[in-house]
C-alpha cells in the first residue's frame, strides 16, 4: 500500500479514535469517498494499535498501576487501586466481546459498513451525545467509577460495533448520563479502549500470522506508527479543550456529517 495511503489513514485514526465522531466510521468512509482502495480490516485494526499505545503512554499513572496488580490479581488480591480498575476494565469489555463475536459469526459485521448505517447512527447517537451532554454532571470522577457503572457502559460501548456510533462517543454519553464530569467522562472512555483495542490487534495479529502475509504486516507496523503520532496530538488538545468546551462541536459535526451522507446514500444529492 502506498505510504501516502498509510499516512492518510493513520492520521484520521489517530485524530479521530479519542473524539465522539467515530474513528471506523471515517476509515470505512475514506475509500468510497476517495476512490482509493479499500484498506482492509487488518490495517484499520492497525492504526488501531497505534491509538492504544498513545493512549496507555497518556495514562500511564492509572495503566502502571493495572500493569503492576496484575500478578497479584491472578493470586486473588482485589485489595489495591490498580486490581480495582483492572477489574472493571475486564467487566466493561466483556459485553463489546460478546456481540463482536456475534457479528463475526453472522456476517452482519460486513453488511453494517454501509453509508446509510453510518449517516443513521451518527444522527441518532449525535442526538443523545448532545442530551447526555446538557443534563449536568453530577461531578462525578474516575475514582467513583463503580462495577455497575462500568457493566452500564460496557453495555453502551458494545452498541459501537455499528459503524458510525463511536466507541468514544458511545461510552461518553453513557458516562455523561451516569453523571461524571466532562474530562472525567472522556478518561473512562479512553481507558476502556484499551482492553478492546488489544482483544482486536491480537485477532487482527493472528489472522496475519496465519496467513504469512508479510506485506500486510509491513503496512500495518507504518500506520500503527504514523496513528500513534497523530492520536498523541489529539489526546492532548481533547483534554484541553474539555476544560472549556462542551461537546457541542462534535454533535454539530456529527449532525453535518450525517445528514450529508444521508442525502448520498439516499440519492437525493
Amino acid at each position: 500500500m502506498p505510504l501516502l495511503h498509510l499516512f492518510i489513514l493513520a492520521v484520521i485514526q489517530g485524530i479521530t479514535e479519542f473524539l465522539p465522531v467515530s474513528s471506523s466510521a471515517h476509515l470505512i468512509l475514506l475509500p468510497g469517498l476517495t476512490g482509493m482502495a479499500d484498506q482492509g480490516q487488518v490495517i484499520d485494526v492497525a492504526v488501531h494499535v497505534g491509538t492504544l499505545f498513545a493512549v496507555m503512554i497518556y495514562f500511564w499513572p492509572d495503566m502502571r498501576g493495572v500493569f503492576g496488580a496484575l500478578p497479584g490479581l491472578l493470586r486473588g488480591r482485589t485489595d489495591s487501586t490498580g486490581a480495582r480498575l483492572a477489574i472493571l476494565l475486564i467487566l466493561a469489555t466483556i459485553p463489546v466481546i460478546l456481540f463482536g463475536l456475534v457479528l463475526k459469526v453472522t456476517g452482519l459485521d460486513d453488511s453494517l459498513r454501509s453509508v446509510a448505517v453510518i449517516g443513521w447512527t451518527m444522527l441518532i447517537f449525535g442526538v443523545v451525545l448532545y442530551v447526555a451532554d446538557r443534563r449536568g454532571d453530577t461531578g462525578a470522577g474516575a475514582r467513583d467509577w463503580t462495577t455497575r457503572h462500568a457493566w452500564i457502559m460496557g453495555l453502551w460501548q458494545a452498541i459501537a460495533l455499528i459503524p458510525g456510533t463511536s466507541r468514544s462517543g458511545i461510552t461518553i454519553t453513557a458516562a455523561l448520563f451516569l453523571g461524571y464530569e466532562r474530562r472525567e467522562a472522556a478518561k473512562l472512555s479512553m481507558l476502556m479502549s484499551i482492553p478492546t483495542i488489544i482483544a482486536a490487534g491480537l485477532l487482527a495479529g493472528a489472522e496475519v500470522v496465519a496467513h504469512a502475509d508479510a506485506q500486510a504486516a509491513r503496512d500495518g507496523a507504518i500506520a500503527a506508527i504514523f496513528a500513534f503520532g497523530a492520536a498523541m496530538l489529539a489526546l492532548v488538545l481533547m483534554m484541553r479543550l474539555l476544560r472549556s468546551v462542551s461537546y457541542t462541536p462534535y454533535v454539530i459535526y456529527r449532525m453535518l456529517l450525517g445528514g450529508g451522507l444521508l442525502l448520498w446514500a439516499y440519492g437525493i444529492v
